[in-house]
C-alpha cells in the first residue's frame, strides 16, 4: 500500500509490465524494463493511495479502494444520528457573558498582564482588521530568563520551523489542505468499528466563541460529561504543588467518566495565585498519556492567558482541544464601549478569531504541518531558560538545554502581578516589549545607543564610538553573550603584533536587506562602503539594478530567496557569494514580505512584478523539499557562476547542527547561522517575537556537529544577528564564526532612528522608505559613515585581540577555553547551565 501526503510534495510514480512486474518510485526509470512491455502507467495523487493485492494482482486505486471501505458500515447514518456540528451564530451580540465593570476589568489586566501596548498594538488589530499586526526591525529585548521583567511563561517557548530537510507549507497559496477543525469526544478502537465511533462534537476551530463556549458547557450529552478545574490555588500551596494537584484532579476526573476538562483560570480572588494556562495544560496531558488515560479525553482551557496567536500554538501544542481566550474578548468589548474600535460585538469578537486562526495557520505552517490535529500534543518549541524540574513536570521532551526558571521564579513573579492587580493605585502597565517605552523593557537599541553611535560615524570620533561600545558591552544582561566573559592577559600584546585591520575586514559581511526594504541611496552606500573596504554587501532577496554591475556599487553576495524575485543570469553572475536564503532570523519558515506601497515603478521592475502589489515570498523553495534538493541547487547554481561561493542561510533552533551537517555535505561553501534577533523590513509580530533561537546557540551547536564529523574543513561559518560590537566579534569568533553579518548596526549608522516604521513606508530618516520625497528632505546617510562603523568595530576588535593575546581572528576560531561564564544578576540567570556552548558533549 501507498499512501500520498496530502499535499502531494512527493512524487510517486508507478508502471506495470507485462511480465507481471509494478514499480512504484519518485522517478519513472529506476527498474530496467522495455517500453513496448509497459501496459499501463500513471501517479499518485495527493492524498490518494495506490495498492496492490498480492492474492489477486489486482491494482487498487484511491476510488476503488474508498468504494470497498464505504460499503461496509452505514457510516453516513452514523454520523447524521451522533455528530453534532456546533455552529457560529449571532449570539455573541449579547456577548456571551455580562462584561466585567471598569474596576474589575483593571484587576485581571493586571494579574495577566494585558498592558495598554498590547491590548493597543496586537488585540486592536485583530478585533479591526481580522490579522495580526505587523512589525519590523526585530526583536531587541531580553529573553524571558535574562529579563528583570515580570514576563509569561508563553515568552520562554521558542517556536520550531523547518528549514532544508523538509518544506514548510504555505498557508495562503495551499490554504485547500490546511484545516483547524477539532472534533471532540473519547476515541475508540478503530479496529472494532461502531455507531458510537461517530458520536463526536465538531467545532470549525479551536479558537472558541462566547456563544460555542456556552453551548459547549451547556451541552447534555452522554459521553460529553464535563469537569471544570479551577486553575486558581491558595498561594500557602505553591506552584509546583498547585500544577500536581491539577493534574491528579484531571486524572481522577477521567477514571470517573469525565471527557471533557475544562482548566479554567476566571475566578482571581485575593489571596490566591492562578496556575498558568500553559503549565496546568501540560501537567494534565503528560498525567493523562502515563496513565493511558488521554484518548477518553479532551482539554479544553478557558484562560485569561491567551490573547495572541503564539500563545493559543503553546496550549494546543501541548494537549489543549480548544481553547476560549475571555480575557481577550473583554478587553476588545471594553473598546468598542469606549469608542476606540467601531463595529459591533460580533464583528469584532469574529475578526479577532480570524486573525488567531490565521496566525494559528501560519505557525502550523512553519513546521510543514497542514491540520491541527497533528499539530495537538506535538510540542514543537523550544524552551529557553526553563529548568529541569519545570519541564519535567508540564514540558516534558521539550528541548531546553540552557535550564533556568524553576517554580519559585514563575511563582515570585506571578505575586508580584497579583501584588500590582490587587493594589487600586497601580495603573495598568504600558507595556515596552514592542517599542522602547521609558521604564519599561530593555532594548539594545534604546535611543541612547541610537544616538551615541550615529554621532560617532557622523564625526568620525573613536573616542565616541568607544562610548557607544560601552553602553552595549556593560548594559545589563540582554543577550546569552552577555554571560559569557572573555580571559585577558594581564599585559596585552603590542597592538602592532595583531593581523592589520584589512584582513579582519574581509570577514565582514552586511547582511541581507533587499532594495525594496531599503531606499536606493541606503543600499547603493552599503554596497561601495563594504567595497571600499574589501569587505562583501548583501543585496537580499529583491534582484539589484544591473547599472550597478561591474560598478563599485555592485553588491559581492547575491541572496536567491524562495520568491526568486530579481533572479536572472545576468545577476547569478556578477556575483562573487551566491546566498541561498533558507530562513530569515526575524521570521525563520516564512517568505519575505514587501508591503506594496514600497512597490513602486522600480522596485516592480527590478523584481518582475506589479507596482503597488504587496510582494510575499512563499515559505519554502518549491526546488528545495529535502537536502539532496539543496544539493542540486547548490550544483546548479556553480553551472552557471563557477567562481562563486555558494552560501546557506539558517537560523538557529536545536537541530540546527545536523542540518548544517546536511548542507556541508551538499558542497555549500558557507553556512550562515542567524539569531532570533534579527531585523525585518516587515513581519507579523509573532514571529518576530517568538520564532528562532539565539545564534550563540546555533553557532555553537553548529560548530561542534561539524567537528563531530569531520566536516568543519570543509565550510566556512558565519553569523549574524544583533552584532554591534568588537566584543561580540570576538565571542561569535570564539564561539565558531569565521565571518560576521551586521543589518541594523549599517542602517543606524546610515541615519535610521530604529523607529520601527520600516513596513509603513514612510520612514522618517529616508532609509527605509521609496517615498522620493522623504529619500530627499531626509536622508543623510554617506558612504563615509558605514565605513567609519565597520572600521571602528574592526579597530575593536584588534585591541580585544591584543588583550587576548591572540594575534589574529583565524587563531581564536573555537577557542572556547578563553571564555568564562558569568554567575548571572537574577536568580533566574543563576540557574542557567551555558556549559552546552563550550563543549562538544552537549549536542542534541
Amino acid at each position: 500500500v501507498c499512501l500520498l501526503d496530502r499535499n502531494g510534495l512527493r512524487p510517486a510514480r508507478w508502471v506495470t509490465t507485462k511480465n507481471g512486474y509494478i514499480t512504484l518510485a519518485s522517478e519513472i526509470g529506476v527498474w530496467d524494463y522495455k517500453p513496448e512491455d509497459v501496459i499501463a502507467k500513471g501517479r499518485v495523487g495527493p492524498g490518494q493511495i495506490f495498492a496492490v493485492d498480492t492474492e489477486t494482482g489486482q491494482i487498487l486505486d484511491t476510488d476503488a479502494i474508498d468504494n470497498r471501505l464505504k460499503s461496509r458500515h452505514p457510516y453516513k447514518q452514523w454520523l447524521r444520528k451522533n455528530a453534532l456540528r456546533i455552529q457560529a451564530t449571532m449570539e455573541d451580540n449579547d456577548h456571551g457573558s455580562a462584561f466585567y465593570d471598569s474596576e474589575q476589568l483593571k484587576q485581571y489586566m493586571k494579574m495577566y498582564q494585558v498592558t495598554f501596548e498590547e491590548r493597543d498594538q496586537v488585540l486592536r488589530p485583530l478585533g479591526e482588521q481580522g490579522q495580526e499586526a505587523v512589525g519590523s526591525m526585530g526583536d531587541d529585548t531580553p529573553m524571558a530568563v535574562l529579563s528583570r521583567r515580570v514576563r509569561s511563561p508563553y515568552d520562554y517557548f521558542r517556536q520550531q520551523f523547518a528549514q532544508v530537510t523538509n518544506p514548510p507549507i504555505d498557508p495562503l497559496r495551499e490554504a485547500i489542505v490546511m484545516s483547524l477543525e477539532i472534533c471532540l469526544g473519547a476515541e475508540r478502537n478503530i479496529f472494532q468499528e461502531s455507531p458510537e465511533h461517530a458520536s463526536r462534537v465538531i467545532l470549525s476551530s479551536p479558537v472558541i466563541s462566547p456563544a460555542k463556549w456556552r453551548s459547549l458547557m451547556n451541552l447534555e450529552r452522554p459521553g460529553f460529561e464535563r469537569h471544570i478545574i479551577d486553575l486558581n490555588y491558595d498561594e500557602s500551596l505553591g506552584l509546583e504543588a498547585a500544577v500536581r494537584n491539577v493534574a491528579d484532579q484531571a486524572e481522577e476526573a477521567v477514571r470517573s467518566g469525565h471527557t471533557l476538562i475544562v482548566l479554567s483560570d476566571r475566578h482571581i480572588a485575593p489571596g490566591k495565585l492562578p496556575v498558568h494556562a500553559s503549565l496546568a495544560v501540560g501537567a494534565v496531558h503528560h498525567r493523562l498519556t502515563e496513565q493511558g488515560l488521554r484518548c477518553d479525553s479532551n482539554i479544553l482551557v478557558e484562560t485569561a492567558t491567551a490573547r495572541d496567536p503564539h500563545h493559543f500554538a503553546v496550549l494546543i501544542g501541548f494537549g489543549a482541544s480548544a481553547v476560549y481566550p475571555f480575557l481577550a474578548y473583554e478587553v476588545l468589548g471594553d473598546l468598542i464601549r469606549t469608542g476606540e474600535v467601531l463595529g459591533d460585538l460580533y464583528e469584532v469578537f469574529k475578526n479577532y478569531r480570524k486573525g488567531i486562526t490565521k496566525g494559528l495557520l501560519k505557525i502550523l505552517s512553519k513546521m510543514g504541518i497542514s491540520t491541527v490535529a497533528s499539530y495537538r500534543g506535538a510540542q514543537l518549541f523550544e524552551a529557553i531558560g526553563l529548568s529541569e524540574e519545570v519541564c519535567n513536570t508540564s514540558f516534558r521532551g521539550v528541548p531546553s538545554r540552557l535550564k533556568g526558571a524553576r517554580f519559585v521564579d514563575i511563582e515570585a513573579e506571578q505575586k508580584a502581578l497579583a501584588a500590582e492587580a490587587w493594589s487600586p493605585r497601580k495603573p495598568i502597565q504600558q507595556g515596552g516589549l514592542l517599542k522602547f517605552v521609558y521604564g519599561g523593557e530593555y532594548h539594545a537599541y534604546n535611543p541612547d545607543v541610537v544616538s551615541t553611535l550615529q554621532a560617532a560615524v557622523q564625526q568620525g570620533d573613536y573616542s565616541k564610538f568607544k562610548e557607544y561600545t560601552a553602553l552595549v558591552d556593560q548594559r545589563p544582561v540582554s543577550m546569552i553573550r552577555d554571560l559569557l566573559q572573555v580571559k585577558t592577559l594581564d599585559q596585552p600584546l603590542n597592538i602592532d603584533e595583531i593581523e592589520p585591520l584589512s584582513e579582519i575586514l574581509k570577514r565582514f559581511d552586511s547582511a541581507g536587506i533587499s532594495l525594496g526594504a531599503l531606499s536606493p541611496e541606503a543600499h547603493e552606500a552599503l554596497a561601495e562602503a563594504m567595497n571600499r573596504l574589501g569587505a562583501r554587501s548583501n543585496s537580499g532577496e529583491g534582484g539589484e539594478d544591473p547599472a550597478r554591475y561591474g560598478t563599485i556599487r555592485s553588491s559581492k553576495i547575491k541572496q536567491i530567496a524562495t520568491g526568486r524575485f530579481g533572479v536572472t543570469p545576468e545577476y547569478l553572475v556578477n556575483a562573487d557569494v551566491l546566498q541561498i536564503k533558507v530562513a530569515q532570523g526575524a521570521k525563520p519558515g516564512e517568505g519575505g514580505q514587501l508591503p506594496g506601497g514600497k512597490v513602486n515603478g522600480l522596485i516592480a521592475k527590478l523584481r518582475y512584478a506589479v507596482p503597488g502589489v504587496t510582494l510575499i515570498s512563499p515559505p519554502p523553495h518549491h526546488d528545495i523539499y529535502s537536502i539532496e534538493d539543496l544539493s542540486q541547487l547548490i550544483f546548479d547554481l556553480k553551472q552557471v557562476n563557477p567562481a562563486a561561493l555558494v552560501s546557506v542561510k539558517l537560523v538557529a533552533e536545536a537541530g540546527v547542527g545536523t542540518i548544517a551537517a546536511g548542507v556541508a555535505k551538499a558542497y555549500a561553501d558557507l553556512i550562515t547561522i542567524s539569531g532570533y534577533d534579527g531585523g525585518t523590513g516587515a513581519s507579523p509580530l509573532t514571529s518576530i517575537k517568538y520564532a528562532g533561537a539565539p545564534w550563540e546557540l546555533g553557532l555553537a551547536e553548529t560548530h561542534q556537529t561539524l567537528r563531530g564529523n569531520d566536516l568543519r574543513g570543509k565550510v566556512r561559518v558565519q553569523t549574524d544577528g544583533g552584532l554591534k560590537t568588537g566584543l561580540d566579534v570576538i565571542k561569535a569568533a570564539i564561539l565558531g564564526a569565521e565571518s560576521f553579518g551586521f543589518g541594523t548596526a549599517p542602517m543606524i549608522a546610515l541615519g535610521c532612528k530604529y523607529l520601527r516604521i520600516c513596513h509603513l513606508n514612510n520612514c522618517a530618516t529616508g532609509v527605509a522608505t521609496q517615498n522620493e520625497k522623504l529619500r530627499k528632505d531626509h536622508y543623510i546617510g554617506t558612504v563615509d559613515m558605514v565605513i567609519n562603523f565597520f572600521t571602528y568595530v574592526a579597530e575593536e576588535t584588534r585591541e580585544w585581540l591584543a588583550r587576548l593575546g591572540v594575534r589574529t581572528l583565524e587563531e581564536l576560531i573555537g577557542r572556547t577555553d578563553l571564555l568564562d561564564i558569568l554567575p548571572g544578576e537574577t536568580e533566574k540567570q543563576r540557574h542557567l547551565d551555558l556549559t552546552p556552548l563550550l563543549g562538544s558533549d552537549h549536542i542534541p
